[in-house]
């Protein structure tokens, strides 16, 4: 047996740093080949990176220790694909086996280092930028990079809104300690397919008002009601922070009860209407023709707000849609000329937009149909059966439903 070395690591925010700034990174992911598939680690352009699985290294690898096997494995299969002018990311599940992976490559003379916690960790990494901070507002970007989803606090005179909060809540409290806010008010811009909603723990462990709009407090396909305590959104209702208001639009289309929120003609909060490449899908309630001329309807609504407006976005398909400084906001001007789905809208009749968006759906994920139960109430999810109804990318936008339907990365 050789010699032990412990490989250095890399944890989940230093990854992200290194992912917004387009760093050479080189990943072995050593999970099997289905979770590869389902979730992987991506950039703002497609990453050199290879998935062998970890029990086929040491089957092949024909040692009886682990590292060793590893190491007999690389030297014979992996000497042809592996970079020598760069480090290696190696990665599994849990940052483990994949540690054993980091120490045979370390052993070969390869730069190498392991993600701390693996894709367990990547996945509930939580970043936070901040897209204005004035003396009376301010306004933070609170992403879930490895699963594309976005959320907010707007906060003003030291109270704060959050909007669209992800399951993790731990993350928007100390946030609000950090800052001296107080979250007085949570809201989800509509009730939530691709992952569990934070909504209802965070308004409790704050005591704050939730609000929801009550069309998608029934789960569509069930057609019960929610047994979840809300508070009905009504459109063009106000809702205030300190001295900034924010003013509701129901925009029915991709759910029959989603809202955006304009603040002034300054900021404007989507939820799943418009992203920054792309607009949301209308069929994940199992309505899509009925519900596409709504959308096509609603997208028009926003499309006439001030073009100067900065459009936030609930989610991304790609780190590449952020900015230069990794956040996810664009004029509606800009978007009209950049964003697909838009371009498509304003040349179209609403015929023709809709019959892109029903030719256009991506691949229906079955597990939405759960984390929506889960979100009304109608169904409990421990720790690990929401971890695995959240596994993968969020499919909520048009613009990935090609990539998802050819199996590539989007």
């Amino acid at each position: 047996m050789a010699e032990r070395l412990i490989p250095s690591v890399v944890t989940s925010a230093e990854l992200l740093n290194r992912l917004e700034r387009s760093q050479d990174v080189f990943v072995i992911d050593v999970r099997s080949r289905d979770e590869f598939e389902r979730l992987h680690i991506e950039g703002r352009s497609p990453l050199p990176a290879f998935n062998v699985p970890y029990f086929e290294m040491l089957e092949l690898g024909g040692k009886d220790d682990m590292i060793d096997s590893v190491e007999a494995y690389a030297e014979r299969e992996l000497k042809e694909k592996l970079p020598t002018d760069k480090q290696i990311l190696t990665v599994c599940a849990k940052g483990d086996t994949s540690s054993y992976v980091a120490q045979a490559l370390t052993r070969l003379g390869y730069s190498c280092a392991n993600l701390e916690g693996g894709m367990k960790a990547w996945g509930e990494y939580y970043a936070t930028h901040t897209i204005v901070e004035e003396p009376d507002l301010s306004i933070y970007q609170i992403s879930r990079p490895a699963r594309g989803c976005l959320s907010y606090v707007v906060a003003s005179s030291g109270s704060a809104i959050v909007i669209d909060p992800l399951r993790h809540v731990h993350h928007y409290t100390e946030l609000a300690r950090e800052k001296n806010l107080k979250i007085e008010t949570v809201i989800d811009t509509h009730g939530h397919a691709d992952h569990i909603s934070g909504g209802v723990e965070l308004a409790a462990r704050s005591r704050a008002s939730y609000y929801l709009h009550p069309y998608d407090a029934i789960h569509p396909i069930d057609v019960l009601p929610a047994t979840i305590d809300y508070e009905y959104i009504a459109n063009d209702r106000v809702f205030r922070s300190g001295s900034r208001e924010l003013r509701t639009i129901h925009i029915p289309g991709h759910t029959l009860g989603v809202i955006a929120l304009a603040l002034d003609d300054r900021f404007l909060f989507t939820g799943d209407s418009i992203f920054i490449r792309s607009i949301a899908r209308p069929d994940l309630g199992g309505k899509a023709e009925t519900w596409a001329p709504l959308h096509a309807r609603s997208l028009r609504k926003l499309l006439a707000l001030n073009g100067r407006i900065k459009v936030l976005p609930g989610h991304f398909s790609s780190l590449a849609e952020a900015d230069s400084s990794g956040r996810f906001v664009a004029s509606l001007d800009e978007l009209k000329r950049t964003n697909d789905g838009l371009v498509v809208l304003q040349r179209d009749t609403e015929e023709g937009f809709v019959r892109y968006l029903v030719e256009s759906l991506p691949r229906f994920v079955p597990e939405y149909v759960d984390i929506k139960r889960v979100n009304a109430g109608l169904l409990s999810a421990d720790e690990e059966s929401a971890a695995a109804l959240e596994t993968g990318k969020n499919v909520c936008a048009l613009s990935q439903a090609y990539a998802a339907r050819a199996g590539a990365t989007p």
